[in-house]
């Protein structure tokens, strides 16, 4: 691939079911409990997710041509209206060429997965995680399989379910695994994944945390969420919102790279690459610091024995994805610009679609050449292995 400064690839994009997903992809005898196309408080199309009190709007995980920043709302959007792209694989490369965009590496709707993740039966489970993989397999990707980059979600059943169902995923061309969830399904890293991690090596498949993992046990009693916080205090839930958007994922994922670091998963699986999805990037270099600070005083008690400093296990093994983020961009030097990669989140709310090449322009004004290829496309090209 051309080292073009202005090429872009979206290491961070998604998708939303298309209407006739689960009719087409997920078994028969599951479709009863499939979620249903319903409408929301306004009319617009939701999606009703089992038992939860309220469908969950097709809202700002969409865009449309036109839409300003005073026309957002969670209610009221339809698959009539709503930009194709978001679930037709065709019509998502007609958009990418609007953008400026070459490709996108494509994640899911978190709040279908956990549909499916968090139920108790666990053929249905499998049914649900299998049937979406499917559809981005064969159906979503199949219009050019180089620009609409399918990762795989994997089931949280165990190593063995896990592992095979990576394995299926290479054989369908996917070119990474999301993980909701730690593979042998405790609430935190366990000896049992490394089965996990030994396989991911093997297929070549990198492993993406989209803001955080959840472990089914600690989730007892959850459900999916309408992407919309309660009231807590003195916030309104708008207010609860903003604030809960605001940090999203710097609650969750600084602590999750530290303790696959500090565990020492990276000294015996030196090769294995991690993805952080969607936490972006201007927090890295404190917790480089901070890791390496409280690692070097405490070691000898703690017993920490590793091989190489935790900032230089980050360097090595770790990639983050970031939307909007002018302070790491201008502190990339102290991220590392082989860790780092741009994305536009399209198209849920965050996305600057399209105008994202006007928005990356700014971001990297007085960027070299080489670095701005690196961190807005060569670096996921790499990882994915994008010819």
């Amino acid at each position: 691939m051309a080292k073009d400064p202005n090429r872009l690839i979206s290491a961070d994009s998604h998708v939303v079911e298309s209407p006739d997903l689960w009719k087409k992809w997920l078994q028969p005898e599951f479709l009863d409990r499939a979620p249903k196309l319903v409408k929301d408080s306004e009319g617009g199309d939701a999606w009703q997710y089992g038992s939860a009190p309220k469908p969950v709007p097709l809202g700002l995980v969409t865009t449309y041509r036109g839409r300003t920043y005073e026309a957002f709302k969670w209610e009221g959007a339809k698959y009539g209206k709503i930009n194709a792209g978001a679930y037709e694989g065709a019509a998502r490369l007609t958009e990418q060429d609007e953008d400026g965009v070459a490709a996108e590496v494509l994640y899911p709707s978190q709040r279908t997965m956990r549909h499916y993740m968090l139920d108790d039966d666990d053929e249905f489970h499998l049914a649900g995680i299998q049937a979406y993989n499917n559809w981005m397999a064969k159906e979503f990707s199949a219009p050019d399989r180089k620009r609409l980059i399918g990762l795989a979600q994997m089931p949280n059943l165990g190593v063995e379910i896990a592992i095979k169902e990576m394995r299926r995923a290479k054989e369908l061309g996917m070119r990474g695994v999301i993980l909701s969830s730690w593979p042998a399904g405790a609430p935190s890293l366990s000896k049992e994944d490394d089965e996990f991690w030994k396989v991911a090596i093997e297929l070549d498949m990198p492993c993406s945390i989209h803001l955080g993992t959840v472990s089914k046990a600690t989730a007892s009693g959850a459900t999916t969420t309408t992407g919309k916080f309660e009231p807590t205090g003195l916030l309104t839930a708008g207010q609860q919102t903003v604030s809960k958007y605001s940090i999203a994922g710097i609650d969750s994922m600084p602590p999750i790279i530290a303790d696959t670091i500090l565990s020492g998963l990276f000294d015996r699986f030196p090769t294995l690459k991690f993805v952080s999805v969607e936490a972006g990037a201007g927090w890295v270099p404190w917790l480089l610091e901070q890791m390496d600070d409280r690692w070097w005083r405490n070691r000898h008690w703690a017993k920490v024995e590793l091989e190489l400093l935790p900032s230089e296990y980050f360097h090595r093994n770790w990639l983050l994805t970031f939307v909007q983020d002018f302070y790491g961009v201008r502190n990339r030097h102290d991220i590392g610009i082989d860790n780092m990669m741009w994305s536009t989140d399209y198209p849920h709310h965050i996305s600057d679609w399209p105008y994202s090449r006007k928005i990356a322009n700014e971001m990297f004004a007085g960027v070299p050449d080489e670095e701005r290829y690196k961190i807005c496309a060569g670096n996921a090209a790499k990882l994915y292995k994008l010819d």
